[in-house]
């Protein structure tokens, strides 16, 4: 969604985009005519066909389509890292010496590199990922990403730009019912989001509550999860609806908090979404937007355990005054500083900085 809304407002802001992909949706292809460029929401993409099944999407088409036509852009922008399309396409670029920004998205945080194929990870990185880096330009969505790659990589710079998150014209007219304190986690359901932490913590709290478990995810790990909380005495508090698209808004701000105890989060956009709403947040210090969060007082951060998870449940759960402040301020504050017209021009003005030298 992000690389999508800022491909589609450099457009309207008149800076010629073109977007290369590949036909990859999961384990199966996009139903697209392979080579052919589309315009798609005002943006001219082209598709090409992956020879690989899994995440590494390897594209010959791609990478030769880009070797012929690299010089006729004045900057490559590469969103993630642990593919073969974005490492070759790196280095296509800068063979031909056009400048690269790459966002890794937070594929190039410690807990990527300790989480999956660390071997492996590692071998890349230190063969072909870093080399090439230290001839990019970065570009993060937080200062904590920030931190993170200054430890991996001294790239040419590394720039500070929020992700584009599509939000709703205006706040959606919360249902909201007095009774139970309404919880909501709204993500995929993975590890690396904490879900099994929350449910862990859950026994700790100690007033009336519900929980609202909105995602899809692996149905293996979903059903371990469920198990959980039936182990722990929680099921009954516990509504799994599943995924939600268009109508995310509204069931958001139908909730008292959101809760992403996440392991490791590049920037976060169910947090602005909420926030959009007036929903307040709780969210791990491992969360990108834990310091605009807990700068602007629109949530909380907590340590990532159970017990510190259900004990600041508490706590929030006795300051409804806060709640209220949060539901009145935020959905203005966030429209304010993620403007789409705002953001387009620090994107536009990081690739000029880049051209111009």
């Amino acid at each position: 969604m992000s690389v999508s809304m800022l491909t589609e407002q450099l457009e309207k802001a008149g800076i010629q985009t073109e977007a290369y992909a590949t036909t990859a949706n999961g384990k199966t292809e996009l139903p697209v005519t392979p080579n052919t460029p589309l315009v798609v929401d005002g943006v001219t993409v082209t598709y090409f066909k992956r020879l690989t099944k899994d995440h590494s999407h390897f594209s010959p088409a791609l990478l030769r389509q880009l070797w012929k036509q690299v010089k006729s852009f004045d900057i490559i922008h590469i969103h993630a890292w642990w593919n073969l399309v974005s490492l070759f396409s790196c280095l296509v670029a800068l063979m031909r010496n056009v400048p690269v920004v790459v966002s890794p998205r937070g594929t190039l945080s410690p807990y990527s590199f300790q989480n999956k194929n660390i071997g492996v990870k590692w071998f890349i990185h230190q063969l072909l990922g870093k080399p090439l880096l230290k001839r990019c330009h970065i570009h993060v969505t937080s200062n904590r990403e920030a931190e993170a790659i200054d430890k991996i990589v001294k790239p040419k710079g590394i720039t500070n730009i929020p992700n584009f998150v599509k939000l709703p014209g205006q706040t959606v007219e919360a249902n909201r019912q007095t009774g139970a304190f309404k919880l909501i986690f709204f993500s995929r359901i993975e590890e690396k989001k904490g879900l099994d932490i929350l449910l862990d913590a859950l026994p700790f709290v100690v007033f009336p509550y519900t929980l609202t478990i909105a995602g899809d995810g692996d149905s293996t790990y979903i059903n371990t999860l469920k198990a959980l909380a039936e182990k722990n005495g929680v099921g009954a508090n516990i509504n799994w609806v599943g995924f939600k698209g268009n109508d995310k808004f509204k069931l958001l701000s139908e909730n008292d908090l959101l809760v992403l105890p996440s392991h490791d989060e590049n920037f976060g956009n169910v947090i602005i979404e909420s926030l959009s709403e007036g929903t307040a947040v709780l969210i791990s210090p491992f969360v990108g937007l834990a310091g605009y969060v807990t700068d602007n007082k629109l949530g909380w951060q907590c340590e990532l355990n159970a017990s510190a998870l259900g004990n600041n449940i508490n706590f929030i759960i006795g300051r409804p005054d806060e709640l209220t402040s949060i539901r009145k301020i935020a959905p203005g504050k966030i429209r304010a500083d993620f403007d789409e017209g705002r953001l387009v021009k620090k994107y536009i003005d990081l690739y000029n900085n880049i051209i111009n030298g």
